[in-house]
C-alpha cells in the first residue's frame, strides 16, 4: 500500500504565476527568465534567431516568442536543445523553425525514455504543463552533433558543444564568441536547487570545470537570473558544485556504512538541508537526486527510467510517512 505524502508531490504545491522577463545581455543574446523555472535564451543574429530551449508546451511557448517579436522582425531559423527533459523541449512545435538541434546523445535519450520523460515531468509539473492538449508529440530534432557543430546567423557564430556528461548524458552549451556569452542549459544553475535524477554526478563535477575554462563575460543558467561578469559566473560555478559534491559524498559514506536508500536519504538531508534547503525546487528534486546518486554510488551508470509510477514510489518511499 502507498504511504500518504506528507508534502505536496514534486512541484504540486507551486501553482502561483511567475513573472517572465526578457532582459538583453550583450548585443545578440537575452535571457528569457521565469524566476525559478527553467531559463530559456535568445540569440538575434543578422538575419535570424535562435532560441535556447523551447519551453514545456507550444501555449507557454507563445510568451517568449512575444518578446521575441518585440525585439526583432527577423524570423526564428533555429531552436537549440541544451538536452532532453520535457519541461525544456516539448514546445519546440510553436516556433516554426528550419531546424530543431541536439546532441546525439539527446537524441538516443529521446529514443530510449521520451515518452517516460513525457508523462514523469506532466505529473510533476502541473503548472507548467496546463496546457499539455498543444504538444503534438515528441520533440525530434532535425539537425544532430556527436560533438560540436557552428551555426551562423549572417556574420554571427554560434557554437554548439558537448563538452562532457552531466545534467543528462547529453549536455550541450551553447557558445557566441563574439559577445562571450554562454548558455549553459542545467549543467549549472543559479541558487536554485540542482536536479540530478538523470545524472552522472562524479562526471558532472568535471564538466562544470569545462564550463568555467570558457572564462565567459557572461552566462545564462538552466534556472535563474544571468549571471554577469567573472565572480558571479564562478559563484554560480561553486554553488552547482558544492551542492553535488555534498550529494555524492554524503551518498557514498552512507552506502560504505551499508545504508538502504531511506537511510541514505535521511542522512544526506541531514548535510544538505541547512545549505541548500531554501533554494527553490529544493523539496522536489532531493527525493529524485538522491535516489540516483544511490545508484550512481552502486555502480549503476545509465540513470533508471523515470516514470510517473516511479516518481509516486520514490516519493512515497522518502517523502512519505514513516
Amino acid at each position: 500500500m502507498t504511504k500518504p505524502f506528507t508534502k505536496p508531490f514534486a512541484s504540486h504545491g507551486d501553482m502561483s504565476e511567475k513573472k517572465t522577463l526578457l532582459t538583453p545581455l550583450s548585443r545578440h543574446a537575452y535571457a528569457y527568465e521565469v524566476e525559478s523555472d527553467p531559463t530559456s535564451g535568445v540569440i538575434v543574429g543578422d538575419d535570424g534567431v535562435a532560441v535556447v530551449d523551447a519551453r514545456a508546451t507550444p501555449v507557454e511557448a507563445q510568451t517568449l516568442i512575444a518578446k521575441v517579436k518585440a525585439v526583432t522582425d527577423k524570423p526564428i531559423k533555429y531552436v537549440i536543445l541544451t538536452h532532453y527533459h520535457a519541461v525544456r523541449v516539448l514546445g519546440a512545435s510553436a516556433y516554426g523553425a528550419e531546424h530543431i538541434v541536439c546532441s546525439e546523445a539527446t537524441l538516443e535519450m529521446i529514443r530510449e525514455r521520451g515518452e517516460a520523460d513525457f508523462q514523469s515531468e506532466v505529473g510533476r509539473f502541473p503548472r507548467l504543463f496546463r496546457a499539455v492538449d498543444s504538444v503534438p508529440g515528441l520533440t525530434f530534432p532535425t539537425m544532430t552533433f556527436s560533438q560540436r557543430m557552428t551555426l551562423w546567423l549572417g556574420e554571427l557564430e554560434v557554437r554548439i558543444e558537448h563538452i562532457g556528461r552531466g545534467h543528462t548524458r547529453g549536455d550541450s552549451i551553447v557558445y557566441l564568441p563574439q559577445d562571450n556569452v554562454l548558455f549553459s542549459g542545467d549543467l549549472v544553475e543559479n541558487r536554485v536547487s540542482v536536479y540530478a535524477g538523470d545524472g552522472h554526478i562524479a562526471e558532472w563535477l568535471q564538466t562544470l570545470e569545462k564550463v568555467r575554462a570558457y572564462k565567459p563575460a557572461i552566462l545564462v543558467p538552466g534556472r535563474g537570473p544571468a549571471l554577469k561578469g567573472e565572480i558571479e559566473v564562478n559563484a554560480a560555478i561553486d554553488a552547482t558544485s558544492s551542492f553535488l559534491s555534498a550529494l555524492y559524498f554524503s551518498v557514498r559514506l552512507a552506502v560504505s556504512q551499508g545504508a538502504t536508500l531511506k537511510q541514505t536519504y535521511d542522512a544526506t538531508r541531514q548535510v544538505m538541508d541547512p545549505r541548500f534547503g531554501h533554494w527553490p525546487v529544493y523539496e522536489h528534486c532531493i527525493p529524485f537526486v538522491v535516489s540516483r546518486a544511490f545508484d550512481e554510488v552502486h555502480g549503476i551508470d545509465q540513470p533508471v527510467v523515470w516514470t510517473a509510477e516511479r516518481d509516486r514510489d520514490i516519493w512515497a518511499q522518502l517523502q512519505g510517512q514513516a
